[in-house]
């Protein structure tokens, strides 16, 4: 009976994580326990686990009085990750590429490669999760060569925090100019070239184009989240 329960989680779990990510469920929509255990065919319990779980992650808040909902959208949280994320970032590749040697250059090429061949879309039409997944390594591998595992441990972290926001950007904006198998040839090249000033532009650049398009958002859908929205000027 344990097992099944465990079991039933984690379908549950994965269905929610999974409309979260895909932009099936709203910023800072409410999460009735009834519904979702109709839903799933489970008891409450079990919807209530999977929430508690998915609240773990960040991707859920709970509120005694209100019961959980989506994550809000914070334009001020959002704001002051991608800032913090361009200052870190910008100093790990920077001494990657002062001390990266042969085997980080190798690593860089290899993730790239396997990033440039991966498909965005899957066959749903939904993104694809490899890729995310390659993403994230191409990134890892951009930045490992830091020689610092503190370092390299906050960053990575902090892009973890910002995959939330990162597939809002993709299932609510349209930003349909955007190249981004070029952007990360561009990460690429100016890696190996050891041209440190024009690969942090190019980071800079790269990490924060999904954050302006969706604060953009945000503001013109009224999204904001009212108790983290923006100072009044």
């Amino acid at each position: 009976m344990v097992k099944e329960n465990s079991t039933r989680t984690e379908e549950v779990f994965d269905g929610i994580r999974s409309d979260l990510l895909n932009g099936v469920l709203a910023p800072g929509q409410r999460l009735k326990l009834v519904a979702l255990a109709a839903r799933f065919g489970v008891s409450m319990s079990v919807v209530r686990e999977a929430l508690t779980r998915l609240t773990e992650q960040g991707l859920v808040v709970s509120n005694p009085q209100r019961g959980f909902s989506v994550m809000p959208l914070s334009v001020d949280d959002l704001s002051d990750l991608t800032q913090t994320r361009v200052q870190l970032e910008s100093i790990a590749l920077r001494q990657s590429i002062a001390l990266g040697g042969l085997e980080w250059e190798s690593a860089v090429v290899a993730a790239h490669h396997t990033l440039e061949r991966t498909p965005v879309d899957g066959a749903d039409g939904r993104l694809n999760e490899d890729w995310p997944a390659a993403h994230r390594a191409f990134h890892q591998a951009l930045l490992s060569g830091a020689q610092s595992p503190r370092l390299e441990g906050v960053v990575n972290s902090l892009r973890d925090n910002a995959e939330l926001y990162r597939r809002w950007y993709w299932a609510l904006t349209e930003d349909q100019v955007r190249d981004l198998a070029t952007e990360h040839r561009q990460l690429r090249d100016f890696a190996l070239a050891r041209d440190a000033d024009a690969a942090e532009a190019a980071l800079a650049e790269h990490i924060g184009r999904a954050p302006r398009k969706l604060i953009a958002y945000a503001r013109e859908h009224d999204l904001e989240d009212p108790t983290h929205g923006p100072s009044p000027a």
